[in-house]
């Protein structure tokens, strides 16, 4: 009634009155932190309320007192309190932005998890609590886009604009996204995810719709960072792809290379040796280079494979796999949630209780460094496999990432033409 009421000044003031709304897009930022029912409990029990309080509270002070457009906030409080609302205001800002920081850590570790990100640094803040974590690379990138955004647009109707166009197009997506969980996850009729997600977006298509007039006025930036993340989140995800389809081509099968140890039968020196790979049925290129170079095999092999699960958790007693393929010769498969941190001694050191017999100290850690080189060849545009080799040059290195001792590691290098 609202818009056909007023027209094109009400789309306008549509595209204002979305910050409204825009403050509870926060709370769930932190969904990975604290879960579902203490971000429903908060937001029922105190800051919905309060919200409501503050917002009826200022329409009110509108309506008595139509001069005082201005701050209607700041008017609402004496002028004693003044000072008091000031701080409670920029305490408020900073707890947003926490909310926003940590959340961006929890989203990038799964990123990172589920492959659609290169490794960074991961630091766990807490040895109780799952989930608290701190990733430096990340924050300084958000400081400095921060003091970018403060300096380049100068005044906060420009940094309101880029805001509004976030969240309602974060608002439409996620609804979208609901959808397509809802009948491939849920199992949902078609009529009821539809109807229940077409709802929503008549609602946020509207004020998406609204705040399109915002674009020229600072919300193309948030546009302009969308494009960037998904073209370095796409092109990582299909460079790996590629990859993993040259080296395949590299692969020997697993059986059909014990079997080719048990002919030749190799000269085997004392120790541990472990290899790890994506590929639990296929032999390490690790290995098969360092048996060409090296012309030995340790005692005790085992082969470790860490696979991501599509689910944030793993229980604890289908998280490990371990089977003994030959004499000297073990197969381990690790199984991980994306909300969780790999830790390879760990690993090994839960595979004792199941019969593997294993000696940390006496342990090496074999890896293979792929060196990325752009080429003509099908596959990806030469500009993308020039960003992902670089993306891979800069990625965390698998040492530091599932916590190697980095005096135990023997990295073998090989150079892939993409």
């Amino acid at each position: 009634q609202f818009l056909l009421g007023a027209g094109k000044a009400g789309f306008v003031v549509l595209g204002a009155v979305v910050l409204v709304i825009t403050g509870g897009e926060a709370l769930y930022a932190d969904m990975g932190h604290f879960g579902r029912k203490p971000i429903r409990v908060a937001w029922y029990g105190l800051v919905c309320p309060a919200l409501l309080i503050n917002y009826f509270g200022q329409g009110a002070w509108l309506l008595s007192h139509p001069s005082a457009k201005e701050n209607p906030f700041y008017n609402l409080a004496p002028s004693w309190a003044l000072y008091p609302m000031v701080v409670i205001a920029t305490s408020a800002a900073i707890i947003a932005s926490q909310a926003l920081i940590s959340g961006a850590y929890s989203l990038t570790m799964q990123a990172i998890q589920l492959g659609y990100c290169p490794r960074m640094r991961i630091d766990h803040t807490s040895s109780e609590t799952r989930g608290q974590i701190y990733m430096p690379q990340l924050n300084w990138a958000l400081m400095l886009a921060c003091i970018g955004l403060v300096l380049g647009f100068r005044s906060s109707s420009g940094l309101t604009a880029a805001y509004g166009v976030a969240v309602t197009f974060t608002m439409l997506t996620t609804t979208i996204l609901f959808y397509f969980a809802a009948r491939r996850l849920w199992n949902w009729p078609r009529w009821a995810a539809g109807l229940l997600c077409g709802f929503f977006v008549i609602i946020e298509g509207i004020l998406c719709t609204a705040n399109l007039l915002k674009i020229a006025h600072g919300g193309w930036f948030p546009l302009v960072v969308a494009a960037v993340v998904f073209t370095l989140m796409s092109t990582w995800k299909t460079g790996r792809r590629v990859l993993g389809e040259r080296l395949r081509s590299s692969f020997i099968p697993l059986p059909l290379f014990l079997e080719d140890v048990e002919r030749t039968a190799p000269i085997r020196v004392p120790g541990t040796a472990v290899f790890l790979s994506s590929n639990a049925d296929a032999t390490p290129l690790a290995l098969l280079h360092n048996l060409k170079h090296n012309r030995v095999l340790h005692k005790n092999v085992i082969f470790l494979t860490i696979q991501t699960e599509d689910v944030p958790h793993v229980r604890a007693e289908n998280q490990l796999q371990l089977e003994q393929l030959r004499e000297g010769f073990h197969r381990v498969v690790a199984r991980y949630g994306f909300m969780e941190d790999p830790n390879v001694p760990e690993i090994l050191d839960r595979c004792r209780p199941l019969g593997l017999e294993l000696d940390l100290m006496n342990t090496t850690f074999f890896l293979s460094r792929e060196t990325i080189i752009a080429s003509k060849a099908p596959g990806m545009a030469i500009w993308r496999e020039k960003l992902f080799a670089y993306l891979s040059r800069n990625a965390q290195r698998p040492t530091d990432f599932f916590r190697i001792p980095p005096n135990r590691v023997v990295e073998l290098g090989m150079q892939v033409e993409m």
